[in-house]
């Protein structure tokens, strides 16, 4: 009598193809899409350090104070899942110590708000959805996935246009290994500010278009290579304002040596690094590996016990087993 396949040979069998056909899944389309901006992107980070500013109340620049830069990105996913692309907003404001406890951010030293429009997987930008300015450049608030070691065009909002980061090896942020690019901002005009013509030394004129200018004494940003996100920064910006046509600065509106990710901005950035890491690796290796390792292991195991199951029992020929009956 020919045996058949036990119900046992047939789970192991078909649970060991599943997990062979799912494991390449898991790598080829399930990871690539985990490598995409996310939309409902909510965090906080802080700037901190010490520097000058313009105090309009005394009309003079005020030194050595210190000073928060506070940058709060959302997400927004309505746009984002009907675009197909990453939509965050992001208000941005420097305080002093005056004005950081204040609830509304107009009542801050500067605040602006921006929109910003990316590709979910190239990082690049997208000019639609109310993008707002009109921006450029590969970097902005991250970097792309898989950042390389070389230069990246960064985009700076105070600047308007792009700045050339350069590689500059690696540094460690709380145990985390990050690529560190760096930028200085030689002074350049960024726009125009109408002021009385006596703060830019020209008494004369009760009212003048003087010339503003941006410059930067040092950006440092260090990054995830594998989620492109921004594990530390520092920044050490510095605004003036010129009279028409003068190469000299009249006022400094702020200036600042080095603002930096404070030490909660830096634990809460590792730590949303790590975590994507981990769900990367999950996703993209251990998973995959894993289950085709096992997928091999169950489908040999069940090949061998249906083929034992059908196979006639030993010493007996088909013609015995027939004759038996």
């Amino acid at each position: 009598m020919r045996r058949t396949a036990s119900p046992l040979s047939l789970i192991l069998l078909g649970s060991g193809v599943f997990l062979l056909v799912l494991a390449p899944l898991l790598a080829w389309h399930v990871e690539p899409q985990a490598r995409r901006t996310p939309l409902d992107q909510d965090t906080e980070t802080v700037f901190t350090g010490t520097g000058s500013y313009f105090d309009t109340g005394a009309v003079e620049t005020v030194e050595d104070v210190p000073l928060t830069i506070t940058r709060r990105v959302r997400g927004d996913v309505s746009e984002g899942e009907e675009s197909g692309h990453a939509v965050w907003d992001v208000s941005t404001t420097v305080d002093t110590e005056e004005t950081l406890p204040a609830d509304d951010p107009r009542d801050a030293l500067q605040w602006t708000t921006e929109r910003w429009v990316t590709d979910r997987e190239t990082n690049l930008p997208v000019h639609c959805c109310g993008e707002t300015p009109r921006f450029g450049g590969e970097a902005y608030l991250k970097f792309p996935f898989g950042v390389e070691r070389r230069a990246y065009r960064w985009w700076d909002s105070t600047l308007g246009d792009t700045v050339l980061l350069e590689y500059s090896g690696t540094r460690e942020v709380r145990g985390h290994e990050g690529l560190r690019f760096t930028a200085t901002v030689e002074p350049t005009r960024s726009g125009t500010r109408q002021v009385p013509g006596v703060l830019v030394g020209l008494p004369e004129q009760s009212q003048v278009l003087a010339e503003e200018y941006y410059a930067n004494h040092g950006i440092e940003l260090i990054v995830d290579e594998e989620t492109g996100r921004i594990i530390d920064a520092a920044t050490g910006p510095r605004t003036t304002l010129r009279a028409p046509g003068s190469d000299e600065d009249a006022v400094v509106l702020l200036d600042s040596e080095r603002l930096a990710f404070t030490p909660e901005t830096q634990r809460e950035q590792v730590e949303r690094a790590v975590s994507d890491n981990d769900r990367l690796r999950l996703v993209g290796r251990t998973l995959p590996a894993g289950g085709a390792g096992a997928g091999a292991a169950l489908a040999l195991a069940g090949g061998v016990l249906v083929v034992r199951g059908r196979s006639p029992k030993p010493g007996r020929s088909p013609q015995t087993e027939e004759q038996a009956r």
